[in-house]
């Protein structure tokens, strides 16, 4: 049975701080000169590929990727460079919403000159950009959105993506939708073969979550109610577990079709412009 992932209880709270606790002892288990000779020995043949290994007490060896905030801030670089090289020197400018987003709005000051207003897809962002001492316009007030900047959970070889693991989804379509040119920014990890593996976020007005759970369950899915949360539209968000999603665009609009689905985190029919992907190696550019 799957367990919900974003759903905060007493349970969960314990199950962490047990596996907490057994990780600790795990380690203290090993500790000694023979472990740390043994630790040293792993980090020298590992330290080319930029990579760390754990060593639980009664599992082997598991590869951490290079750190994802590493990842992210290249590849939040990169995107500032698109920005820059963008001819119009008073930008309108769309903000998404996620960690990786986070990073790209650390560094926009560098080209704060260069931009007129932005328009952000949720409060989140809206309180960052502010704090950074940009303006942030309704999207009803601007009369374009140049450039969109957003990250995504998953993202496929035709560019297609599931996003709102922040429950943004809605806006984050919405400016997508209106945006000249949308680039979406991840890192390798959010490259899949195919679609589904996160659960695909559907927002829903409240009085139909459970009409639009019995529709989706209908549609091959296993919807759990993320629980405590509120989207900034005042809205729910059920995710829907165990979908493979071979043709997105169709998926997209059939969620899309249910009576009481705001919006899914499908973005299929407006897929990404162009795909920056940070890797060990660098950052690789994907456009169709």
């Amino acid at each position: 049975m799957l367990s919900p992932r974003y759903r905060c209880c007493a349970l969960g709270d314990a199950t962490t701080e047990m596996r907490s606790a057994r990780a600790i002892s795990g380690r203290r288990v090993l500790a000694g000169a023979a472990w740390r000779s043994r630790q040293h020995a792993v980090r020298l043949a590992t330290e080319t590929v930029g990579a760390y290994y754990e060593h639980p007490q009664s599992e082997p060896p598991r590869p951490v990727a290079m750190g994802q905030q590493i990842l992210k801030e290249r590849v939040a670089a990169v995107a500032l460079e698109r920005v820059a090289d963008f001819a119009d020197d008073k930008l309108v400018l769309g903000i998404g919403t996620g960690s990786t987003t986070e990073c790209f709005i650390d560094i926009l000051h560098k080209l704060k000159h260069r931009i007129d207003t932005t328009v952000s897809s949720s409060e989140r962002s809206t309180q960052l950009l502010r704090e950074n001492g940009f303006s942030v316009s309704d999207l009803n007030a601007v009369p374009r959105v140049d450039l969109y900047i957003d990250g995504a959970d998953e993202a496929n070889a035709q560019l297609q993506l599931i996003k709102g693991g922040g429950a943004a989804l809605t806006r984050e379509k919405i400016i997508s939708a209106v945006a000249e040119r949308f680039i979406c920014i991840a890192d390798e990890s959010k490259r899949v073969e195919v679609l589904g593996a996160f659960p695909l976020p559907v927002e829903v007005i409240p009085m139909a979550r459970s009409h639009v759970a019995r529709e989706l369950v209908k549609l091959g899915g296993q919807p759990v109610w993320r629980e405590g949360v509120i989207t900034d539209n005042g809205n729910v968000i059920l995710d829907v577990h165990g979908l493979q999603i071979h043709d997105a665009i169709e998926t997209e609009r059939r969620i899309n079709d249910m009576t009481g689905v705001v919006c899914n985190g499908l973005f299929a029919m407006r897929s990404a412009d162009e795909l920056l992907l940070g890797t060990a190696k660098g950052v690789v550019s994907q456009t169709e």
